[in-house]
C-alpha cells in the first residue's frame, strides 16, 4: 500500500461532501487532492464550510485530477449522470453516496458492491466501486440483520425520526428553522425510497423473506441523527436475542449492542450504530441510533475506503460523541 491514499470529492459543497472533507483532511492515511464543485469553483472550502476556517487553504475546482479514489457526494440521479459524462480512469475507485447504484445499476461498465460493512465486508475489501447505503437503510438494516441470518424475520413495523440535515442543504419549507423548530411530522409513509435496499439486504440473509417492512419516517426538531424502533414478533427470550445480536456484530467495531437505554446523543458525531433490545410478550423492539451524516453517509464511506485499501477499518473514524 502507498504511504497516502489520494482522494477527490465530487459534489463537495453539500452536507455529506462537507463531512467527507472534514474526515479525509484528518485521516492519517489519506491525502485530499481536490474537491469538485462547479458552482463554487475558485472559492475556498472554508467559504462554504465554515467549520474548516483556519484548517485549509484548498479551493474548490471544476476539474478532475488523477487520484486513487473518488467520493461522489451528489444528489440522487446525479452520480450516474456524472460517471456517464466524465472519463474516469478504470484504475480510480469510486464510492458513491447517492441512491443511484444501491439496487444493482451500473454506469460505464462499473459494477457496485453494496457498502454495508456489517453485511458485505469481504466483498467490499475486493471491490473497485461501492454504493454507500442510505441513512435510514443503515439504521434499520443493522437492527434487522441478526434476525434475518437465522430466518426469524416476519412482518416488521418500523418508525424512525431524522434530523433536518437528512433532507440535504437546499432550503425547503420543511427544513426552514421556523417550520422545523418545536415541530415534527411524518412523511413518505410506507413508501420511503430506502425500503427496496432494506428488503434487498434482508433477502441476502433470509432468502425466503416474504413479509412487509412497514416504515413510517418522521422529521425531527434537531439537526443530525436518526433514531429507529423496529417491532418484530418472536418467541425467543430477550437474553438469547441479546446473545444473537452480540455474536452477529462481533468483529464489527462500529456496531454496538447495549443493555442500557439508548439516546441519540450517544451517536451524534460518531460512526457508531448503537442497538438496544426490549421485549414484552412475543413482541421484540429493536432500537437503533446513528448519525445520519456519518454512519449514515460520509463516515461509512470512509469506513468502506479503509476496507478497500486494506487499512484498519477504524482509521480516521475514532470520533467522540458530543453528549453534553
Amino acid at each position: 500500500m502507498k504511504e497516502k491514499i489520494t482522494v477527490g470529492v465530487i459534489g463537495g459543497a453539500g452536507y455529506t461532501g462537507g463531512e467527507a472533507i472534514r474526515l479525509l483532511m484528518n485521516h492519517p492515511y489519506a491525502e485530499l487532492k481536490f474537491v469538485h464543485s462547479r458552482s463554487n469553483a475558485g472559492n475556498l472550502l472554508s467559504d462554504v464550510h465554515a467549520d474548516l476556517t483556519g484548517d485549509t487553504t484548498l479551493t474548490f475546482t471544476d476539474s478532475i485530477q488523477p487520484v486513487d479514489v473518488i467520493f461522489l457526494c451528489l444528489g440522487h440521479g446525479e452520480s450516474k449522470k456524472f460517471l456517464q459524462e466524465n472519463a474516469i480512469a478504470d484504475s480510480i475507485k469510486v464510492i458513491d453516496l447517492s441512491h443511484d447504484f444501491r439496487l444493482g445499476d451500473s454506469a460505464n461498465n462499473r459494477m457496485f458492491v453494496y457498502g454495508l460493512p456489517e453485511l458485505n465486508k469481504e466483498s467490499i475489501k475486493k471491490a473497485s466501486n461501492i454504493a454507500n447505503p442510505g441513512c435510514f437503510a443503515t439504521a434499520i438494516e443493522l437492527g434487522l440483520l441478526p434476525l434475518a441470518t437465522l430466518g426469524l424475520l416476519n412482518d416488521v413495523y418500523t418508525t424512525g425520526i431524522t434530523g433536518s440535515t437528512g433532507a440535504g442543504q437546499k432550503l425547503q419549507d420543511t427544513t426552514h428553522f421556523t417550520w422545523r423548530a418545536n415541530n415534527i411530522s411524518a412523511y413518505k409513509t410506507l413508501t420511503h425510497q430506502h425500503l427496496k435496499e432494506i428488503t434487498q439486504s434482508v433477502k441476502q440473509l433470509q432468502s425466503g423473506f416474504s413479509g412487509a417492512i412497514n416504515f413510517v419516517p418522521w422529521r425531527g426538531d434537531f439537526t443530525r441523527g436518526i433514531f429507529v424502533s423496529s417491532v418484530i414478533t418472536t418467541d425467543k427470550p430477550l437474553e438469547e436475542l441479546n446473545t444473537i445480536y452480540a455474536d452477529f456484530y462481533q468483529g464489527h467495531p462500529f456496531t454496538v449492542v447495549s443493555n442500557q437505554t439508548l439516546d441519540l446523543k450517544q451517536v451524534v458525531n460518531t460512526n457508531k450504530c448503537i442497538l438496544h433490545l426490549e421485549k414484552e410478550g412475543d413482541k421484540l423492539v429493536v432500537h437503533s441510533a446513528i448519525d445520519n451524516l456519518l454512519k449514515g453517509a460520509s463516515g461509512q464511506a470512509v469506513q468502506n475506503m479503509n476496507l478497500m485499501f486494506g487499512l484498519d477499518e477504524t482509521a480516521g473514524l475514532k470520533l467522540k460523541a458530543g453528549v453534553f
